[in-house]
């Protein structure tokens, strides 16, 4: 007597979708956890992309600074950067002791990636739109610095800056210097 095996396409169908579920949901997992963390109640500006140039609009962070009198922390990260990550993971881990120092700021989150460069990454704001070093330039930092990961800029509700920032790898990675920062302590 021979015996015969049927074989049920079913449970392979399955597995392959499952595994197919599973690889989305952490690939959803890790685009969300680029950024300033929820705990911070970030305001997220994704860019408007037209001929390769990547233009954030703080237009409304602006409105809703002068509407709440509060002051902007624009933070410019990428979702490739390591940096931006070591930033952004000293945050997370630091939430308990700074999220009540961030209160009287409007946190402001823009997405960028290291392909963009300093004269594709746009910013508009007060009615104008100036690449990275026009911007840089616009706000009194005559510093020539390249187009750098992470970059955060502080301004009052009126949009004036409010002091100048250090940027890149290793920057107020403290709870003391990030206190410093938002308590404007030059």
């Amino acid at each position: 007597m021979t015996m015969t095996l049927r074989r049920n396409p079913l449970p392979l169908r399955a597995l392959a979708g499952a595994f197919v579920a599973g690889v989305l949901a952490l690939l959803v997992g890790a685009a969300n956890a680029a950024g300033i963390p929820p705990a911070y109640t970030p305001m997220v500006v994704e860019p408007s992309i037209a001929d390769g140039r990547s233009e954030f609009d703080l237009g409304p962070a602006l409105a809703r600074a002068k509407r709440e009198n509060k002051r902007l922390y624009v933070y410019l990260g990428a979702s490739d950067c390591p940096y931006c990550r070591r930033y952004e993971n000293f945050l997370r881990k630091s939430a308990d002791e700074l999220v009540p120092h961030f209160k009287p700021w409007i946190v402001v989150d823009l997405r960028s990636t290291l392909a963009t460069t300093a004269n594709k990454l746009i910013i508009r704001a007060g009615g104008r739109s100036l690449d990275y070093t026009a911007f840089q330039h616009s706000i009194g930092d005559q510093r020539a610095r390249m187009l750098v990961y992470p970059s955060v800029w502080l301004f009052d509700p009126e949009f004036k800056p409010l002091m100048q920032m250090p940027a890149g790898t290793g920057t107020f990675e403290t709870v003391d210097e990030q206190l410093e920062i938002l308590n404007l302590v030059q």
